[in-house]
């Protein structure tokens, strides 16, 4: 939720600024803002509600120069979504301009102290609140004597009253932030602080760039830095000094961005949620890379930080994830009981965290997220970490905040996905839980031939994927038939009760019409009375062991005059007098009809969305990356 970008350099901001901005509208957010410092001094300022063009047109209108400048996209917390409310923030007489991530859960305290102080706040937000606090340390340092001035670690002394003021301003804070702050008096200086929040440093030549995430960067620089928590960023056009919060400066980690251009543009595609539903063959072969090997028929991880020892004493496996992520970590317990006949269990992050429930010394938790951002599953893993457990994670975002923090973990590699509902990385995630179950499998009791035709299917799935999107011009049709419709119901067994749950999540989340998902026979005890002409239900019907049961779900709902739309993978003549419409994809074995079968799922939603004129890219109220409670 929300975006940052910073610039310094020798060219005028505002182009970078506004071109990053409208990169990170994938995180979702309900208001814009732009502050530039020009030559003379003067701090301009550019707020607007609604999508980036408000603010573009706003800015033709009356031109922002300087060569330093930070933007915002708001996600609104702490107030409505008003130009007020927008950021960037003004903190003192106007001579602080701060952009914001996170929930300062202090801010009410702090609020109160600065009135008290004479302040004057002109927002409903909690970021204002640091725009003062960093302003009242400011005035504190420049009335205290010179010698008084604390030296941060080899910061250039110009800039120490200023990195001390930010420095100063931090411990009053209680709760999550990424922050850049630019100053005034101060136009070669941008300061960059993360708790909880990421922010990226880009390192050019001449100039220097700030973000919330790397796709802002993507194309400017290919030379990146991941700030830390409880570290800070002093930012000019020529250099970037990374500084403790109270360890004084430090040496960090510059790393290659490996992303390009086309990787965050849409490429001929009218949407990127369409463009992502199309990349997933390449993702699953990019997700299973390197990690099948053959030899031995089984999968090969080289991020989990554990023998092969300490993971064979492993007596339980906890998944925690939200959303999408938490799909896929129900079918993951299908995969891992089912190869490696381990007890798994799966808990919303959103409630591990505050539960206090027993958890063996020898059980092994995996965090599940496609950003590395979720603030609840970084919560949970935190919890369980500081319990003893060893934790791992499942995650598409390297340097991402979970990636770092967990002991270990797996990669998907999917690739940028700028669609706020999540298609590749739910894929990627199923497949790579589907390598830990054979990897978990073959650590205990599977048969080598059993792990052989494991990695036969595996390798074999990303040209049924290939295969099942040629269903894109059936599911427009069927789109076309039922986008009126208020209310959907989803219906699998088995595996297909998970992607039932995530067929039905996408159509809420893109389309807005209800939708629920359900193991079939659940019917009967009680959503069956849902049942009327106007409201259809989908099926997963493939040919498993539980094939002739979800049957007779089916005709349960055709009894009781309900739409049926089948989604199967083998023709059979008996459907044409029970269903209304037919979607065929490509058989595969049980333990992966869940990421076939997600293509005609994604594919429906999408079209029915678009039907009804939504934005399928950047749905209301949703963020891609959910970095609040």
């Amino acid at each position: 939720m929300c975006g940052i970008v910073g610039y310094v350099g020798n060219q005028d901001a505002c182009p970078f600024l506004l071109t990053g901005l409208r990169r990170l509208e994938y995180r979702g957010y309900d208001s814009a803002g732009i502050a530039t410092l020009g030559e003379s001094g003067h701090l301009h300022l550019a707020r607007a509600v609604g999508r980036i063009e408000a603010l573009a047109e706003r800015i033709a209108g009356a031109p922002m120069p300087g060569v330093i400048g930070i933007g915002h996209t708001r996600w609104a917390t702490h107030g409505a979504a008003t130009p007020e409310n927008a950021h960037p923030h003004l903190g003192g007489a106007g001579n602080v301009a701060i952009v914001h991530n996170g929930v300062i859960e202090n801010y009410q305290i702090l609020k109160e102290m600065l009135i008290e102080k004479g302040y004057q706040f002109h927002s409903a937000t909690d970021t204002e609140v640091i725009a003062h606090l960093i302003a009242d340390a400011l005035k504190t340092l420049m009335e205290a004597p010179a010698s008084a001035l604390p030296r941060q670690g080899g910061t250039d002394g110009r800039n120490a009253m200023f990195v001390e003021a930010v420095r100063a301003s931090l411990p009053s804070l209680r709760g999550t932030y990424g922050l850049v702050v630019m100053f005034r008096d101060r136009p070669d200086l941008l300061i960059a602080a993360r708790c909880g929040s990421p922010l990226v440093l880009g390192v050019g030549r001449g100039e220097q760039f700030i973000a919330s995430d790397t796709s802002p960067l993507v194309g400017h620089t290919d030379r990146i830095i991941y700030l830390a928590d409880h570290q800070l960023a002093v930012v000019s056009k020529d250099s970037i000094q990374v500084v403790h919060r109270d360890q004084g400066r430090i040496r960090p980690e510059v790393r290659i961005l490996e992303a390009q251009d086309n990787d965050v543009s849409c490429e001929g595609y009218a949407h990127y949620m369409l463009k992502e539903i199309y990349e997933q063959p390449t993702s699953l072969r990019n997700a299973m890379r390197g990690r099948l090997d053959r030899e031995n028929a089984t999968s090969k991880f080289g991020g989990l930080n554990l023998t092969p020892s300490q993971l064979r004493s492993i007596n339980r496996i906890i998944l925690t994830a939200c959303g999408t992520s938490w799909h896929s970590a129900l079918t993951g317990e299908y995969l891992i009981e089912e190869f490696a006949r381990l007890p798994v269990e799966v808990e919303y992050a959103s409630e591990l965290r505050y539960r206090n429930p027993p958890v063996d010394h020898d059980t092994l938790i995996f965090g599940i997220t496609q950003s590395g951002e979720t603030a609840d599953t970084l919560a949970a893993l935190r919890e369980m970490k500081r319990k003893g457990h060893h934790t791992l994670a499942i995650c598409n975002v390297i340097g991402s905040s979970i990636a770092q923090e967990a002991d270990g973990g797996v990669y998907l590699h999917a690739g940028p996905e700028i669609g706020v509902a999540s298609t590749k990385a739910f894929t990627s995630q199923l497949c790579v839980l589907a390598m830990l179950a054979l990897y978990f499998g073959r650590l205990r009791h599977l048969s080598y031939e059993a792990g052989q035709r494991i990695i036969d299917n595996l390798e074999a799935l990303p040209d049924a994927v290939e295969k099942a999107l040629e269903c894109n011009a059936v599911t427009r049709v069927i789109a076309d038939k039922y986008k009126d419709a208020t209310n959907f119901l989803y219906l699998g067994r088995h595996y297909n009760f998970p992607t039932a749950l995530e067929g039905a999540l996408k159509l809420k989340e893109i389309s807005y019409i209800h939708a629920e998902g359900y193991p079939a026979a659940e019917m009967k005890h009680g959503p069956i009375a849902l049942v009327d002409e106007h409201t259809p239900s989908v099926f997963l019907l493939s040919r498993s062991h539980v094939y002739d049961k979800v049957m007779s779900n089916l005709q349960e709902v055709k009894a009781r005059g309900g739409p049926v739309i089948a989604i199967v993978d083998q023709y059979d003549k008996k459907l044409e007098s029970l269903v209304d419409d037919l979607i065929e994809i490509p058989a595969v074995e049980d333990f992966l009809q869940p990421v076939v079968a997600a293509i005609p799922l994604q594919l429906l939603a999408y079209h029915i969305a678009i039907a009804r004129g939504c934005d399928v890219d950047k749905p209301r109220n949703l963020a891609k990356s959910v970095t609040v409670e």
